[in-house]
């Protein structure tokens, strides 16, 4: 319609001027009567004249803004278009936060010409999340589908095990499933690593894309990695503390690509890097290339070479993750690579506890005894819990539970304002993190009077009696039982644990604390 519109318009026109002519050209001895009637016919056409000359321009106009929109439609249509949905609460999310992300650069074309015939291929199919950003920190874990073992369920466990609620709140982790169709099969073995190589680096370059808006610093790792516990504090603190000086990453791990973290402003300038020469070099070659190419000078030799990279990478010792997986995402590979500065994983917290007798209906496993892990040494092991099982505690004098100051600190320190924390129960460890305990409650037995007397004195109404004069005062939630015991209840003779379902897995307790 918009061709034919114009054309019309032209044709208008020339018609018009045609007209002009034509009267021009008329002799002048038609009589004073034919006069009026041509002047009057001259000054119409003169009208429309201009009329066409104005519907032609607009026309123009409105071609060219029709041109621009359907670029804009294309665009779009290139950038955010999802073809899965999840559920209703994540299809809202998607079209509100897809809307206005932008996951590519637009010389992403240059680097893979290719894609231009499949543009839905550079989208995420399914995105679950709730839409967080504005976070401190953001970790990165590409994964793929391996032939051996996963270690992404356990690399994921590492990370959450130690983190508070408030350290939650202030990090944010992408997993990117990065899982295509290719087919290996028949290759020799150099061209399939180099497939997978040039694969990995394009995983890596699409996890960066899309997580540059979302926080501070991004951390880039591995999905089959174990951290340190204590990891968040001490990157948040060392990036703090570096936070003024000129580098392109800080080092929390030795190994390869493995807890190296930039600052989210760079990241497009690295993906764009990335994919430049995505065939050409593995991923740890490529980030060591930028080095080079930022800050070393030919006329220089090589020394004054590293010393400029070594400024604009800043190492923290002790590593603070620490590569676990055997079996490569590559078929038939073995992975023997560890980080020797990440040391040795402590596997329980040591507290001292009032002294106790000490008893309970679970079997423990070799010498992972409840003893031992009471007095600081070593972990409780349980073979797998069952209904009604326990673990008593009975104290060898009345106790008084008080607040424990360096728990205070670290709350005050995080802008919390609760107070302390006067007992911790905590299943689970930082190598099996599943070995849990569940449906489980920390219960007290008052010394004085009875629980029903205790209940009845304006106690917390949370509070509900069990069995033997014994009080429930919490359970277990995420592995953890932690509270106070309020003053009302003290002093207490006994604190137990009782089991109330059977559990389909081994249960571990690596700190224990009641603190006096």
């Amino acid at each position: 319609m918009r061709p034919y519109s114009f054309r019309f318009g032209c044709l208008l026109v020339v018609a018009c001027i045609a007209s002009v002519t034509w009267i021009k050209s008329i002799p002048s001895d038609g009589g004073p009567s034919v006069l009026p009637d041509l002047q009057t016919l001259y000054e119409r056409l003169v009208v429309a004249e201009e009329l066409g000359v104005q519907v032609s321009s607009d026309l123009s106009s409105i071609l060219e803004q029709l041109r621009n929109i359907s670029k804009a439609a294309n665009i779009t249509h290139l950038h955010y278009n999802t073809t899965t949905t999840i559920s209703a609460e994540t299809t809202g999310w998607q079209a509100d936060y897809l809307g206005q992300q932008t996951l590519l650069q637009p010389n992403i074309y240059l680097y893979m010409p290719h894609l231009r015939q499949h543009p839905d291929s550079l989208q995420p199919n399914i995105v679950l999340g709730q839409g967080r950003h504005g976070v401190s920190m953001v970790l990165g874990i590409p994964t793929v589908k391996r032939e051996k073992q996963s270690y992404l369920v356990s690399t994921l466990s590492s990370l959450l095990y130690s983190l508070t609620s408030l350290q939650q709140q202030d990090i944010l982790i992408i997993v990117f499933v990065a899982e295509t169709d290719s087919d290996y099969v028949g290759s020799i073995a150099e061209t399939i690593r180099k497939k997978w190589r040039t694969k990995q680096n394009l995983d890596f370059s699409f996890l960066m894309l899309y997580a540059q808006d979302k926080g501070t610093y991004y951390v880039q790792l591995e999905d089959d990695v174990v951290a340190k516990a204590g990891y968040f504090n001490d990157m948040k603190t060392f990036a703090t503390q570096e936070h003024s000086k000129q580098w392109l990453y800080l080092e929390f791990s030795q190994l390869g690509f493995i807890g190296k973290m930039f600052r989210a402003r760079d990241l497009p300038m690295i993906a764009e890097f990335f994919l430049m020469f995505h065939r050409d070099k593995p991923i740890d070659w490529l980030l060591d290339h930028i080095l080079w190419v930022k800050v070393c000078n030919p006329e220089k030799d090589a020394k004054n070479c590293n010393e400029q990279k070594a400024l604009q990478k800043r190492r923290y010792k002790p590593s603070l993750f620490q590569h676990v997986g055997l079996h490569s995402s590559l078929p038939g590979k073995l992975q023997h690579l560890k980080d020797k500065d990440f040391g040795k994983q402590s596997l329980f917290q040591a507290h001292n506890n009032p002294a106790a007798e000490l008893s309970s209906s679970l079997k423990h496993y070799q010498q992972h005894s409840l003893d031992r892990a009471y007095k600081g040494e070593d972990f409780f092991w349980a073979i797998t819990p069952v209904q009604d099982d326990y673990i008593l505690f009975n104290f060898t004098q009345p106790i008084h539970i008080s607040r424990w100051d360096r728990l205070a600190a670290e709350k005050q320190a995080q802008g919390s304002t609760d107070s302390a924390l006067l007992y911790v129960f905590r299943s689970g460890n930082i190598e099996t993190s599943g070995d849990q305990f569940h449906n489980t409650t920390v219960e007290v037995l008052p010394s004085n009077a009875s629980s029903q007397d205790r209940l009845g004195t304006g106690l917390s109404s949370s509070y509900k009696e069990s069995d033997k004069g014994f009080i429930i005062i919490g359970a277990f939630e995420d592995g953890v039982a932690e509270g106070e015991i309020e003053e009302g209840m003290q002093p207490i003779s006994a604190l137990r644990l009782v089991v109330h379902s059977d559990a389909d897995v081994w249960a571990l307790l690596s700190e224990i604390l009641v603190k006096v």
